[in-house]
């Protein structure tokens, strides 16, 4: 079998994706995704890594995935990195990983050794239906306030302005959904006001707030996750860590800023709570060095972003070694969640699976032949051949699609 063809495909209507379709001279066709910049990383993909990738073998996957990380282009990628280069590498991973296991005829997970989880029990990331999907020009672009009149209504889903405004309402429609965990940044719009260097005592109880109504509404019955996006300088992260010890968080995500191992090391020797990171810095010498500091309690990579499936199953590796566990980031796109449960099912050290429920019940089912069931709390990886789903046909005839491609296609 050797790839004959490299084709991106991109929706206007959820700009930040690109997948990638691997083609073969059998009819198979691996499917891969990454997300934002995505014109920039088009061009890598077809002009950097077509011509290695075309007329290879797709069952030497590991020599192909090596050769686009260390021999391809100008081997300038940055160490550690979410560069270009890495996010069209990781696509072209998970395609070639889909691929193997259509050939073989098995799950992913099969290949990596076998189910260790039959289903993984799940957390809700608060983001709204249009979150990460469409190119933005800032992160302040979506920061909501209680000091703007909340809209007038807010329907279910969006649950980005749910924990702003009813965070009460957010919690219960989980639990009635049997969902035990949710993720909420009401630190986020405080920090934009000082570039995270202090926090006010006005700032921090308006930011409390939302904690205390998800555990007046849900009391123990809910895991609380604080995502910060590596927003805060170091005192004031510490200042936020003391004042939300009473409400029992979870873990708290990406603090500081992640490009300063010894503070996010001092941040975790004084933190009573689990540490998560993360997807902004990911490939496997940032883990090395952080999970040696103690730094990190929970590995959260984008599989879409940090090598692909390779990557993400020797992180998962490193993490078990040090007694570490990982819970892969996903508020990307619907392969990304495929390819993180597929890895999670056969790694023991798997903790939960992130979900957003505006995308698993939204565009993700619009553009899937698949989506994992989810129950109870739980959600079950896809059980075909390779990730187990792919673009649905739907997909493939919109108007605002645009396709390009590198070889022949099969289709």
């Amino acid at each position: 079998m050797r790839v004959i063809g490299l084709e991106t495909i991109q929706i206007e209507e959820f700009s930040n994706l690109v997948w990638v379709r691997l083609h073969t001279d059998e009819g198979l066709v691996g499917l891969g995704e990454t997300f934002r910049n995505p014109e920039a990383v088009v061009a890598y993909v077809h002009e950097t890594c077509a011509p290695t990738v075309i007329g290879q073998d797709p069952m030497q996957r590991t020599a192909l995935s090596h050769a686009l990380r260390h021999e391809v282009g100008n081997r300038f990628q940055g160490f550690p990195t979410r560069s270009i280069e890495i996010r069209g590498n990781s696509a072209i991973d998970i395609a070639l990983w889909d691929l193997w296991g259509q050939a073989l005829g098995q799950s992913i997970t099969t290949l990596l050794g076998g189910a260790v989880h039959e289903r993984l029990r799940l957390y809700n990331t608060c983001a709204n239906s249009n979150y990460n999907n469409q190119v933005r020009t800032g992160y302040d672009s979506q920061i909501f306030s209680r000091d703007q009149a909340a809209p007038a209504d807010i329907s279910r889903n969006e649950d980005l302005l749910m924990q702003v405004y009813d965070p009460a309402r957010l919690a219960r429609e989980l639990l009635d959904e049997g969902i035990t965990a949710m993720k909420v940044w009401p630190f986020d719009v405080h920090a934009r006001e000082s570039r995270g260097q202090t926090i006010s005592a006005r700032q921090m109880k308006d930011a409390l707030w939302v904690l205390e109504e998800i555990r007046r509404e849900a009391g123990d019955r809910m895991d609380i996750l604080i995502e910060y996006h590596g927003l805060w300088h170091l005192p004031a992260a510490l200042e936020i860590a003391r004042a939300t010890e009473e409400y029992g968080i979870f873990w708290q995500e990406d603090p500081i800023k992640l490009d300063n191992p010894d503070d996010l090391q001092r941040y975790a020797e004084v933190s009573r709570t689990r540490l998560a990171g993360s997807e902004n810095l990911g490939t496997l010498p940032w883990y090395r060095d952080m999970f040696g500091r103690g730094a990190i309690d929970v590995a959260n990579f984008d599989m879409a972003w940090t090598g692909g499936l390779t990557e993400g199953q020797r992180i998962a590796h490193l993490a078990l070694a040090h007694d570490r566990t990982i819970a892969p980031h996903d508020c990307t796109g619907p392969v990304t969640l495929l390819a993180n449960l597929q890895l999670m099912a056969a790694m023991p050290n798997a903790l939960m699976a992130e979900t957003v429920r505006s995308h698993l019940d939204g565009f993700y089912r619009d553009v899937m032949t698949d989506v994992p069931k989810v129950a109870d709390g739980y959600i079950h990886p896809t059980t075909g051949p390779g990730l187990g789903a792919g673009l649905n046909q739907t997909v493939l005839s919109r108007p605002d699609l645009t396709r390009r491609a590198s070889g022949r296609t099969c289709d």
